[in-house]
């Protein structure tokens, strides 16, 4: 257990990485690595934990998106279908996978998510309105997977991958809040199943995402985000590289 003091860091970073999920889909992949390497958490633990709190910060998201009529409801029905058992197995295999293999994977999708956020953006002539319920389906249960392994929640995996088939910015961002909320469902079931969550650092990681989401959500619709984008690449480059080098120096120790 981790007392007052210890959540204090925690509430900080957790407001931070909402105002970046709920801005620019991108954040919730430093949760892990915080409560890791600053709290002292099992890695196991802490992606159960996180992937806990977005239970409550996912509807949050959601909400704010949809006033602003940024969800392509059609879409989010076949991703959420895909996402359900994707997120129960990634859930289920987290429990036999060795924290440096989840390290290794965490920090390599650390740094593919700087690699995209520093990327310039393509300029879309032809964006796509929707894809095919096949398509939306398989995506889902890629990003149910990987998200329920890593402890992201759903936008990091799922923005890249809507980005580069050509759905709008502000409709990836606004789906993979409402893929959160499967997601976390089932990853929390099957973590429930077959490991283990600490509810009180879930719960004090929601209520600050919920309002750092909310008020993401605001900034997507009104500031245009370069600046942040490569800022936000830069520190998810700079996190991926360092949990990269501690897991190979660590494995040659």
């Amino acid at each position: 257990m981790i007392d007052l003091v210890g959540l204090l860091p925690i509430a900080a970073i957790g407001l931070v990485v909402g105002i970046l999920i709920g801005c620019i889909g991108i954040g919730g992949v430093l949760l892990v690595p915080s409560l890791t390497y600053i709290v002292g958490m099992d890695v196991h633990v802490a992606i159960a934990s996180c992937i806990f709190s977005y239970l409550f910060s996912g509807p949050v998201g959601a909400i704010e998106f949809a006033r602003r009529g940024s969800i392509q409801w059609s879409m989010s029905g076949w991703l959420c279908v895909g996402a359900i058992p994707g997120a129960f197995l990634g859930a289920a295999t987290v429990s036999i996978v060795p924290g440096n293999v989840l390290e290794l994977i965490i920090a390599s999708l650390i740094l593919f998510s700087g690699a995209n956020a520093l990327a310039k953006q393509r300029k879309d002539t032809t964006p796509r309105s929707s894809l095919k319920a096949g398509q939306l389906a398989l995506i889902g249960i890629i990003t149910g997977y990987g998200s329920a392994m890593s402890g992201t929640g759903g936008p990091l995996v799922l923005v890249p991958i809507l980005v580069w088939l050509q759905v709008p910015v502000l409709t990836a961002i606004g789906l993979s809040q409402v893929i959160q909320v499967p997601v976390a469902a089932l990853a929390t079931v099957g973590n429930l199943t077959f490991g283990q969550i600490d509810f009180a650092v879930g719960a004090a990681i929601a209520v600050v995402l919920m309002l750092g989401v909310a008020v993401g959500a605001r900034l997507a619709h009104r500031v245009p985000a370069p600046l942040l984008r490569k800022f936000v690449a830069f520190v998810l480059i700079s996190i991926g590289t360092m949990m990269l080098v501690r897991v190979v120096f660590g494995s040659l120790v």
